[in-house]
C-alpha cells in the first residue's frame, strides 16, 4: 500500500485506441495497479478485445449498465436508440465467456482501504443514477462509508466534496496536478471516460491515486479516434457515435 500507484479507469466503451493509450500513460507514471469503473463494453466497436485486457489487468470491476444489458437478454426500452442498437450489436459478438465475466461482475466494491467503486451511485447501484450536481451527490454521501468513492457513467469528470453537512462541486485539478484529499472530508469522484468522454474535451480520462499521500490526479491522453471512429462505420454502427469522438460531446 505504501507505494501504490492506482489508475482508475472507467467507460472504456469497447474503444480499444483509448484504453491502450491510457495504459501506455498509466505504465509511464510507474502504476502499479488498476481499478475499472465498469462499462467495458457499448458505443465502440472492440467490446471483446477490451474485456480481455481489463481481465488480464487482474483490476477489481464493478458493472456498468451497458456490462449489464450486454449480458443479459432484457428488453432495451429505456435506451436512447444509438445506445440500444450497439448493445444489440455488441450481444452478438461477445462469446459466452465475456458475458459470463459481466454478468459476474458487483454493482459495487472496496478494493482497498478506504476506497469505495461503483458506476452510478451507491443508494441504488443497480439503478445506474447519474450524479451531475450536489444535490445527485447528496444521495450517494448517505450510504458511502469511506473517505474516497470512485465513480462514472456521466462520462464528466468532476469532483464532489462532503464536509460536515456541507457538499461542494469542484471542477477536476487541470492536467498534471495533484490534489490532496484532507483528513475528515469525504469525496465522490468521476473520472471521467477513457473511450466516450463527453466534458468538451476528446482526450481520454482517467485518474491516478496514490493511497499514501491521498493524491489524486486526472490525467487526459491523446489516442487515434481516426481508427476508432472508422472502426464504428465498418461494423455499420450509428455514425454519430463515431463523430462525437472528435468532439468530446
Amino acid at each position: 500500500m505504501k507505494d501504490d500507484v492506482c489508475a482508475i479507469l472507467g467507460d472504456i466503451h469497447a474503444n480499444l485506441e483509448a484504453l491502450t493509450a491510457v495504459l501506455d500513460d498509466a505504465r509511464s507514471q510507474n502504476v502499479t495497479s488498476f481499478l475499472c469503473l465498469g462499462d467495458v463494453v457499448g458505443y465502440n466497436a472492440n467490446p471483446h478485445e477490451c474485456i480481455q485486457i481489463v481481465r488480464s489487468l487482474q483490476s477489481p470491476t464493478v458493472r456498468g449498465n451497458h456490462d449489464h444489458y450486454c449480458s443479459h437478454a432484457e428488453p432495451l426500452a429505456d435506451f436512447q436508440p444509438n445506445a440500444a442498437s450497439v448493445i444489440a450489436w455488441t450481444r452478438g459478438v461477445l462469446d459466452d465467456d465475456d458475458k459470463a465475466w459481466l454478468r459476474g461482475l458487483p454493482f459495487s466494491c472496496v478494493p482497498m482501504q478506504g476506497v469505495t467503486l461503483v458506476h452510478g451511485t451507491l443508494d441504488m447501484p443497480d439503478r445506474w443514477g447519474y450524479v451531475f450536481d450536489e444535490i445527485d451527490a447528496e444521495a450517494n454521501f448517505a450510504y458511502q462509508t469511506t473517505p474516497i468513492c470512485f465513480h462514472g457513467h456521466t462520462h464528466v469528470p468532476v469532483v464532489f466534496e462532503r464536509h460536515g453537512t456541507s457538499i461542494e462541486r469542484m471542477e477536476p485539478p487541470a492536467f498534471d496536478m495533484k490534489r490532496r484529499i484532507a483528513p475528515g472530508r469525504r469525496c465522490f469522484i468521476n473520472v471521467g471516460s477513457v473511450g466516450q468522454p463527453r466534458d468538451g474535451d476528446p482526450r481520454a480520462s482517467y485518474v491516478i491515486y496514490r493511497p499514501a499521500s491521498r493524491e489524486i490526479e486526472f490525467r487526459r491522453v491523446q489516442y487515434d479516434i481516426n481508427t476508432a471512429a472508422a472502426k464504428i462505420l465498418k461494423a455499420d454502427l450509428p455514425e454519430r457515435l463515431a463523430m462525437r469522438l472528435y468532439y468530446g460531446r
